[in-house]
């Protein structure tokens, strides 16, 4: 796996929250002949004893239950663990959600039939506002406990995390709560981590100004994963094939940013070559 993206020219991989336990070893061993640098890790990486499945939310650092916050604490600390072993900068989180019905996949049913403007759509974008305002304080006060509980190894390790912008509109933090998690958590490891399909989506849905969003949490920005939507919600296409407006973003990406391009599995090769010689050429080599 990691000689296939070093020969389609990438000097850097990161590994995901898909990334099993069983893998480690072949995985130590490129990293360790120098065949392949680690750039970031995806929490949960490895994925818990007994799941042969991507999980990122499996444990939820905003849940009411202990256990679970507890097991979200502990597999963080493997992840940063493992983060130290391959040399990896950054851990990218997901911080959880908070319990509602699935808002997200109606939203994007309405969309994707040419209601967005509609008074239907207005009305059950405003009772989803609503409840998860008023739901939201306890899930918020346990995702910064939780947080504050792992900071100090990552600081110590060096590491940084990656707070990811998510396209659920259940997932935490709020697009307008990124500034409080900042203002509350001061540390320099704690960063803001762009992904550009989850913010065109939420820009497809009403929620969000893509390139406003973006702007608003650059002095705190880490980095990307890159990838494009296709109208109104299937992101991971290749750059260019969407609607992501890579130009629009390009002010607010610095050379020190890390940039992760992260695709379907199914992409052909050729797509893939093509979507990274489309954002090169707009947000140059760096």
């Amino acid at each position: 796996m990691l000689r296939e993206i070093r020969d389609l020219g990438f000097e850097y991989a990161e590994l995901s929250h898909g990334t099993r336990i069983s893998l480690l070893p072949g995985i130590m061993s490129a990293v360790d002949a120098g065949e392949i640098k680690i750039s970031t890790l995806h929490n949960f990486c490895p994925l818990p004893m007994g799941v042969d499945r991507s999980a990122p939310n499996l444990f939820q650092f905003s849940a009411e239950s202990q256990r679970e916050r507890e097991q979200a604490l502990r597999y963080t600390r493997k992840t940063l663990e493992f983060a130290t072993r391959v040399k990896a900068a950054l851990v990218v989180l997901h911080l959880g959600s908070i319990e509602l019905k699935d808002y997200s996949s109606k939203l994007k049913d309405m969309v994707g039939r040419g209601e967005r403007d509609t008074p239907k759509y207005q009305k059950l974008c405003d009772e989803l506002v609503t409840k998860r305002e008023a739901k939201k304080e306890p899930y918020v006060e346990r995702l910064y406990e939780s947080l504050r509980e792992f900071l100090p190894d990552a600081e110590s390790r060096g590491i940084k995390l990656g707070c990811e912008n998510r396209e659920a509109v259940e997932e935490l933090p709020f697009e307008s709560d990124f500034s409080f998690l900042f203002r509350e958590l001061k540390s320099p490891a704690l960063t803001y981590w762009h992904d550009t399909g989850h913010a065109q989506i939420k820009e497809n849905l009403g929620f969000i100004h893509h390139v406003l969003h973006l702007e608003s949490q650059a002095g705190r920005l880490s980095g990307f994963h890159i990838h494009d939507v296709q109208p109104p919600a299937k992101d991971h296409c290749a750059p260019g094939t969407g609607t992501v407006d890579f130009a629009a973003l390009k002010p607010f990406v610095k050379p020190d940013h890390i940039k992760v391009f992260e695709f379907s599995p199914t992409m052909p090769v050729e797509e893939l070559k093509q979507g990274v010689a489309h954002v090169k050429r707009i947000w140059g080599e760096g």
